[in-house]
């Protein structure tokens, strides 16, 4: 067994699990493992959008002794579309 942090969170609440998962799990199978699911039912393990201390990963990725899952939210609006509407918006002073 190896030691890992499964971590997520809203604007209002967010939840840091500690917990042992057996050597060769992967991100996905730690997700479910971890419970994090019950604090937020809004994620699906299969689908989520993942990381490893804000590095991107892949759900299949074997996870490592002391590794932080970060679990992340999905964007309310596009970044690039954003910055369209800015520079737009910024063109018209």
């Amino acid at each position: 067994m190896i030691e890992i942090e499964v971590v997520y969170g809203l604007p209002h609440k967010q939840v840091l699990l500690s917990l042992p998962v057996p050597k060769g799990s992967t991100i996905e199978e730690s997700i479910k493992l971890s419970g994090i699911i019950g604090h937020f039912p809004e994620i699906i393990p299969g689908e989520a959008t993942v990381g490893i201390f804000s590095r991107p990963e892949k759900l299949d990725t074997i996870v490592k002794a002391g590794d932080r899952i970060e679990i992340y939210r999905p964007l309310t609006a596009d970044p690039k579309e954003m910055r369209k509407l800015r520079a737009a918006k910024m063109a018209k002073k």
